[in-house]
Protein backbone atom coordinates (compact mmCIF):
# COMPACT_ATOMS: atom_id res chain seq x y z
CA UNK A 1 0.00 0.00 0.00
CA UNK A 2 1.44 3.43 -1.52
CA UNK A 3 2.43 5.81 1.60
CA UNK A 4 0.74 8.61 -0.11
CA UNK A 5 -2.95 6.89 0.89
CA UNK A 6 -2.16 6.52 4.46
CA UNK A 7 -1.22 10.13 4.16
CA UNK A 8 -4.44 11.16 2.89
CA UNK A 9 -6.05 9.45 5.88
CA UNK A 10 -4.72 11.41 8.14
CA UNK A 11 -5.41 14.54 6.17
CA UNK A 12 -9.15 14.01 6.37
CA UNK A 13 -11.71 15.84 8.48
CA UNK A 14 -11.70 13.88 11.71
CA UNK A 15 -15.28 12.56 11.56
CA UNK A 16 -14.59 11.73 8.68
CA UNK A 17 -11.51 9.25 9.56
CA UNK A 18 -13.16 5.94 10.70
CA UNK A 19 -14.70 5.35 7.40
CA UNK A 20 -12.02 6.04 5.24
CA UNK A 21 -9.74 3.87 7.08
CA UNK A 22 -12.41 1.16 6.86
CA UNK A 23 -12.76 1.55 3.06
CA UNK A 24 -8.75 1.87 2.68
CA UNK A 25 -8.55 -1.50 4.39
CA UNK A 26 -10.88 -3.64 2.13
CA UNK A 27 -8.03 -2.22 -0.45
CA UNK A 28 -5.41 -2.96 1.26
CA UNK A 29 -4.82 -6.85 0.70
CA UNK A 30 -2.47 -8.18 2.76
CA UNK A 31 -1.98 -5.12 4.93
CA UNK A 32 -5.53 -5.09 5.76
CA UNK A 33 -5.37 -6.34 9.11
CA UNK A 34 -2.57 -3.19 9.88
CA UNK A 35 -4.64 -0.25 8.42
CA UNK A 36 -7.73 -1.65 10.13
CA UNK A 37 -6.02 -1.53 13.40
CA UNK A 38 -5.28 2.56 12.85
CA UNK A 39 -6.67 4.33 15.78
CA UNK A 40 -8.37 7.52 15.00
CA UNK A 41 -6.47 10.82 16.19
CA UNK A 42 -8.10 12.37 19.49
CA UNK A 43 -8.84 15.85 18.20
CA UNK A 44 -5.48 17.94 19.35
CA UNK A 45 -3.06 15.17 17.82
CA UNK A 46 -5.46 15.65 14.76
CA UNK A 47 -4.92 19.62 15.20
CA UNK A 48 -0.83 18.82 15.27
CA UNK A 49 -0.94 16.59 12.26
CA UNK A 50 -2.89 18.88 10.06
CA UNK A 51 0.21 21.92 11.32
CA UNK A 52 2.67 19.31 9.43
CA UNK A 53 -0.04 18.89 6.31
CA UNK A 54 -0.91 22.55 6.05
CA UNK A 55 1.49 25.04 8.02
CA UNK A 56 5.33 23.25 6.77
CA UNK A 57 6.98 26.22 7.22
CA UNK A 58 5.64 26.21 10.79
CA UNK A 59 5.98 23.06 11.32
CA UNK A 60 9.78 22.84 10.15
CA UNK A 61 10.62 25.45 12.76
CA UNK A 62 8.87 24.24 15.79
CA UNK A 63 10.93 20.63 14.99
CA UNK A 64 14.13 22.76 14.19
CA UNK A 65 13.75 25.02 18.04
CA UNK A 66 13.47 21.15 19.21
CA UNK A 67 16.02 19.83 17.72
CA UNK A 68 17.94 23.28 18.92
CA UNK A 69 17.40 22.48 22.39
CA UNK A 70 18.38 18.37 22.91
CA UNK A 71 21.05 19.63 21.13
CA UNK A 72 21.96 22.17 23.56
CA UNK A 73 21.29 19.94 26.77
CA UNK A 74 23.85 17.52 25.04
CA UNK A 75 26.73 20.12 25.04
CA UNK A 76 26.07 21.69 28.45
CA UNK A 77 26.41 17.37 29.57
CA UNK A 78 29.05 16.92 27.45
CA UNK A 79 30.97 19.73 29.44
CA UNK A 80 30.75 22.14 25.98
CA UNK A 81 29.18 25.64 26.25
CA UNK A 82 25.77 25.86 25.59
CA UNK A 83 22.78 28.72 26.24
CA UNK A 84 20.16 26.26 27.25
CA UNK A 85 18.13 29.44 28.64
CA UNK A 86 18.03 30.94 25.22
CA UNK A 87 17.36 27.36 23.06
CA UNK A 88 14.89 26.70 25.87
CA UNK A 89 13.15 30.65 25.13
CA UNK A 90 13.12 30.19 21.32
CA UNK A 91 11.67 26.51 21.57
CA UNK A 92 8.70 28.22 23.34
CA UNK A 93 8.58 31.15 20.64
CA UNK A 94 8.25 28.26 18.10
CA UNK A 95 5.44 26.10 20.59
CA UNK A 96 3.36 29.35 20.37
CA UNK A 97 4.46 29.78 16.95
CA UNK A 98 2.17 26.82 16.18
CA UNK A 99 -0.22 26.61 18.55
CA UNK A 100 -1.81 29.71 17.10
CA UNK A 101 -2.97 27.63 13.51
CA UNK A 102 -3.65 24.65 15.56
CA UNK A 103 -6.26 26.15 17.52
CA UNK A 104 -7.59 27.81 14.24
CA UNK A 105 -7.60 24.98 12.44
CA UNK A 106 -9.88 23.36 15.34
CA UNK A 107 -12.15 26.01 15.05
CA UNK A 108 -12.68 26.50 11.58
CA UNK A 109 -13.47 22.64 11.46
CA UNK A 110 -16.23 23.35 14.03
CA UNK A 111 -15.03 21.87 16.88
CA UNK A 112 -15.11 23.44 20.45
CA UNK A 113 -12.02 25.03 21.34
CA UNK A 114 -11.69 24.05 25.32
CA UNK A 115 -9.18 24.19 27.62
CA UNK A 116 -8.28 20.59 27.80
CA UNK A 117 -7.92 20.99 23.78
CA UNK A 118 -5.17 23.80 24.07
CA UNK A 119 -3.80 22.01 27.00
CA UNK A 120 -3.40 19.10 24.95
CA UNK A 121 -1.98 20.75 22.35
CA UNK A 122 0.60 22.74 23.76
CA UNK A 123 1.81 19.25 25.33
CA UNK A 124 1.78 17.37 21.93
CA UNK A 125 3.47 20.22 20.38
CA UNK A 126 6.25 20.34 23.11
CA UNK A 127 6.62 16.75 22.98
CA UNK A 128 7.55 17.03 19.14
CA UNK A 129 8.92 15.44 17.59
CA UNK A 130 7.53 12.34 18.71
CA UNK A 131 8.13 8.45 17.37
CA UNK A 132 5.41 8.35 14.70
CA UNK A 133 5.53 10.05 11.19
CA UNK A 134 5.18 13.34 11.28
CA UNK A 135 1.43 14.26 10.09
CA UNK A 136 0.19 10.88 11.26
CA UNK A 137 0.14 11.01 15.58
CA UNK A 138 -2.15 8.97 16.43
CA UNK A 139 -2.40 9.88 19.63
CA UNK A 140 -1.56 13.11 22.36
CA UNK A 141 1.89 13.09 23.27
CA UNK A 142 3.22 14.29 26.43
CA UNK A 143 6.17 16.33 27.10
CA UNK A 144 9.57 14.10 28.13
CA UNK A 145 10.88 16.83 30.73
CA UNK A 146 14.47 16.16 31.77
CA UNK A 147 13.77 12.27 30.21
CA UNK A 148 15.08 14.01 26.99
CA UNK A 149 18.27 13.88 28.32
CA UNK A 150 18.48 9.83 29.15
CA UNK A 151 21.27 8.31 26.93
CA UNK A 152 23.34 11.58 26.66
CA UNK A 153 26.91 10.78 28.33
CA UNK A 154 28.41 13.21 30.94
CA UNK A 155 31.83 14.82 30.13
CA UNK A 156 34.17 12.47 29.96
CA UNK A 157 37.08 14.75 30.15
CA UNK A 158 37.89 14.22 33.69
CA UNK A 159 37.10 10.68 33.23
CA UNK A 160 40.05 10.58 30.93
CA UNK A 161 42.47 11.94 32.83
CA UNK A 162 41.71 9.34 35.33
CA UNK A 163 42.08 6.54 33.04
CA UNK A 164 45.07 7.99 31.42
CA UNK A 165 46.25 8.17 35.20
CA UNK A 166 45.50 4.88 35.67
CA UNK A 167 47.09 3.32 32.71
CA UNK A 168 50.30 4.87 33.51
CA UNK A 169 50.27 3.84 37.19
CA UNK A 170 49.48 0.74 35.62
CA UNK A 171 52.51 0.29 33.89
CA UNK A 172 54.62 -0.03 36.68
CA UNK A 173 54.55 -3.04 38.60
CA UNK A 174 53.65 -2.67 42.43
CA UNK A 175 57.16 -3.70 43.94
CA UNK A 176 55.36 -4.95 47.20
CA UNK A 177 51.72 -5.16 48.58
CA UNK A 178 52.02 -1.61 49.57
CA UNK A 179 52.86 -0.16 46.38
CA UNK A 180 49.93 -2.21 45.23
CA UNK A 181 47.73 -0.59 47.74
CA UNK A 182 48.32 2.58 47.32
CA UNK A 183 47.94 1.76 43.79
CA UNK A 184 44.55 1.04 43.98
CA UNK A 185 43.95 3.54 46.02
CA UNK A 186 45.10 6.16 43.26
CA UNK A 187 42.95 4.92 41.15
CA UNK A 188 39.66 4.70 43.20
CA UNK A 189 40.46 8.59 44.16
CA UNK A 190 41.03 9.24 40.47
CA UNK A 191 37.53 7.62 39.48
CA UNK A 192 35.98 9.43 42.21
CA UNK A 193 37.29 12.64 41.39
CA UNK A 194 35.69 12.27 37.63
CA UNK A 195 32.60 11.14 39.04
CA UNK A 196 31.84 13.81 41.07
CA UNK A 197 33.01 16.47 38.33
CA UNK A 198 30.67 14.59 36.04
CA UNK A 199 27.76 14.83 38.36
CA UNK A 200 28.24 18.32 39.19
CA UNK A 201 28.29 19.39 35.86
CA UNK A 202 25.20 17.07 35.40
CA UNK A 203 23.47 18.96 38.15
CA UNK A 204 23.98 22.31 37.07
CA UNK A 205 22.61 21.33 33.64
CA UNK A 206 19.73 19.73 35.08
CA UNK A 207 19.00 22.95 37.39
CA UNK A 208 19.30 25.46 34.66
CA UNK A 209 16.99 23.70 32.97
CA UNK A 210 14.38 23.66 35.42
CA UNK A 211 15.09 27.00 35.80
CA UNK A 212 14.49 27.49 31.93
CA UNK A 213 11.10 25.14 32.09
CA UNK A 214 9.62 27.43 35.18
CA UNK A 215 10.16 30.12 33.17
CA UNK A 216 8.35 28.97 29.82
CA UNK A 217 6.00 27.59 32.13
CA UNK A 218 4.79 31.04 32.93
CA UNK A 219 4.91 32.01 29.71
CA UNK A 220 2.50 29.81 28.56
CA UNK A 221 0.34 30.57 31.20
CA UNK A 222 0.55 34.22 30.15
CA UNK A 223 -0.02 33.40 26.64
CA UNK A 224 -2.94 31.35 27.32
CA UNK A 225 -4.22 33.95 29.49
CA UNK A 226 -4.10 36.24 26.46
CA UNK A 227 -5.76 33.62 23.98
CA UNK A 228 -8.74 33.45 26.15
CA UNK A 229 -9.23 37.04 26.49
CA UNK A 230 -8.93 37.07 22.76
CA UNK A 231 -11.69 34.70 22.21
CA UNK A 232 -13.89 36.19 24.77
CA UNK A 233 -13.46 39.59 22.16
CA UNK A 234 -13.72 37.32 18.93
CA UNK A 235 -16.69 35.99 20.23
CA UNK A 236 -18.43 39.01 21.23
CA UNK A 237 -17.69 40.91 17.97
CA UNK A 238 -18.92 37.87 16.06
CA UNK A 239 -22.38 37.90 18.12
CA UNK A 240 -22.30 41.80 17.24
CA UNK A 241 -21.33 41.19 13.51
CA UNK A 242 -24.82 38.60 13.62
CA UNK A 243 -27.13 40.89 14.72
CA UNK A 244 -26.33 43.32 12.29
CA UNK A 245 -26.16 41.20 9.68
CA UNK A 246 -30.36 39.51 10.99
CA UNK A 247 -30.89 43.36 11.11
CA UNK A 248 -29.36 43.92 7.35
CA UNK A 249 -31.55 40.87 6.45
CA UNK A 250 -34.65 41.71 7.69
CA UNK A 251 -34.18 45.79 5.98
CA UNK A 252 -33.76 43.87 2.74
CA UNK A 253 -36.74 42.06 3.49
CA UNK A 254 -38.93 45.07 3.88
CA UNK A 255 -37.35 47.22 0.89
CA UNK A 256 -38.13 43.79 -0.88
CA UNK A 257 -41.87 44.17 0.21
CA UNK A 258 -41.95 47.90 -0.45
CA UNK A 259 -41.10 47.48 -4.02
CA UNK A 260 -43.67 44.55 -4.77
CA UNK A 261 -46.19 47.00 -3.49
CA UNK A 262 -44.52 49.77 -5.77
CA UNK A 263 -44.51 47.65 -8.87
CA UNK A 264 -48.30 46.49 -7.84
CA UNK A 265 -49.74 50.23 -7.07
CA UNK A 266 -47.81 51.21 -10.48
CA UNK A 267 -49.70 48.28 -12.37
CA UNK A 268 -53.22 49.25 -11.28
CA UNK A 269 -52.68 52.75 -11.86
CA UNK A 270 -51.57 52.11 -15.40
CA UNK A 271 -54.42 49.70 -15.81
CA UNK A 272 -57.20 51.94 -14.62
CA UNK A 273 -54.97 55.23 -17.33
CA UNK A 274 -55.73 52.87 -19.49
CA UNK A 275 -59.65 52.02 -18.89
CA UNK A 276 -59.83 55.61 -18.58
CA UNK A 277 -58.56 56.81 -21.82
CA UNK A 278 -60.73 54.12 -23.26
CA UNK A 279 -63.57 55.11 -21.82
CA UNK A 280 -62.80 58.90 -23.02
CA UNK A 281 -63.00 57.49 -27.00
CA UNK A 282 -65.81 55.82 -26.50
CA UNK A 283 -67.60 58.89 -24.99
CA UNK A 284 -66.11 61.06 -28.22
CA UNK A 285 -67.44 58.58 -30.09
CA UNK A 286 -71.13 58.51 -28.44
CA UNK A 287 -71.16 62.74 -28.47
CA UNK A 288 -70.18 62.39 -32.83
CA UNK A 289 -72.81 60.15 -33.14
CA UNK A 290 -75.10 61.72 -31.44
CA UNK A 291 -74.66 65.01 -32.40
CA UNK A 292 -74.35 62.93 -36.42
CA UNK A 293 -78.55 61.86 -35.51
CA UNK A 294 -79.13 65.01 -34.60
CA UNK A 295 -78.21 66.95 -37.71
CA UNK A 296 -79.71 63.79 -39.46
CA UNK A 297 -83.11 64.82 -37.98
CA UNK A 298 -82.88 68.39 -38.18
CA UNK A 299 -83.14 68.24 -41.94
CA UNK A 300 -86.41 65.96 -41.87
Amino acid sequence: MATTDLDRLYQLPLEEFTAARNALAKTAGPNAAAVKALTKPPLAAWAVNQLYWRERKTWDALIDAADNLRRTHKAVLSGRSGDVRAAGQVHDEAVQDALKPALAIVSDAGHPVTDATKQAIVNTLRALPGDEPAGRLSRVLQPGGFEMLAGFAVSDKDTKEAKDTKEAKDTKEPKDAKDAKDAKDAKEHARSKADAKALTKAREAVASAERAAKEAEQAVRRHEFEVARATRDEERAEKAVEQARAALEQAKAGLAGAERDLASATERRETADAAAKKAASTVETTRRAAAAAEAALKKL
